[in-house]
């Protein structure tokens, strides 16, 4: 299991358009992989469920992954998020 903490840096924070690239690329990877606000986790290849976090700019998630790249997807997915989703 390989887990981080990130900081949301976009302002609107994960709403429609940048959680469905958060979920693509998390679908990208074999691990199993989830998404964790506060003392909620859900499947971080669920747009319903990460939409579900109702993630804001500023919010802290933390991101867990466990499987054969479990390094890669994590890593992947804090990119993804720090560079504020190229908005």
């Amino acid at each position: 299991m390989y887990v981080k903490d990130v900081l949301v840096q976009n302002q609107v924070g994960l709403h429609a358009r940048p959680a469905t690239f958060f979920i693509q690329k998390a679908n990208e990877f074999k691990s199993s992989i989830w998404v964790e606000k506060e003392d909620r986790r859900v499947n971080a290849k669920s747009l319903l469920g990460v939409l579900s976090l109702g993630i804001v700019g500023g919010t802290n998630i933390r991101i867990i992954a466990d499987g054969a790249d479990e390094v890669a997807a994590v890593d992947s997915l804090v990119s993804l998020v720090e560079s504020g989703f190229a908005e």
